[in-house]
């Protein structure tokens, strides 16, 4: 099954952070997993690190390495997740997140999240 990863997720299961919940790292370790990184996320790390966000910190070409060599795809952003942003309610005020959704609705990908506001949009979500 394939997954995406939310940006607070995958930034914790990178760094092997204790944040991480541990049925995450379950279904990050199922063989039948294909998990998936979204071009959004990657961008949001670049803004949110260039800002001075701590929990943002890491190498992003450095990670976007390690993600490539464990199996991990990159989810491009398209018109379509575009415009899908346009069908969800305003449940969630952040534009990162809010793509994340919309990538899940386009792509059929569930979208996994530690965000119990995300969770709360229709759509492929599992909240951890």
């Amino acid at each position: 099954m394939k997954y995406l990863l939310d940006t607070h997720l995958l930034l914790w299961a990178a760094t092997g952070s204790a944040r991480l919940p541990a049925e995450a790292r379950r279904i990050i370790d199922l063989p039948e997993t294909e998990p998936a990184v979204s071009a959004a996320s990657l961008w949001e790390i670049a803004i949110k690190s260039g800002l001075g966000r701590t929990d943002f910190r890491i190498d992003l070409r450095l990670l976007r390495r390690r993600l490539s060599v464990h199996g991990y795809t990159e989810l491009r952003v398209t018109g379509a997740h575009a415009a899908e942003i346009c069908l969800l309610p305003p449940i969630h005020r952040d534009p990162f997140d809010r793509m994340l959704v919309a990538q899940a609705r386009v792509e059929g990908i569930t979208l996994l999240t530690a965000d119990s506001i995300v969770a709360r949009y229709p759509g492929p979500i599992r909240a951890l």
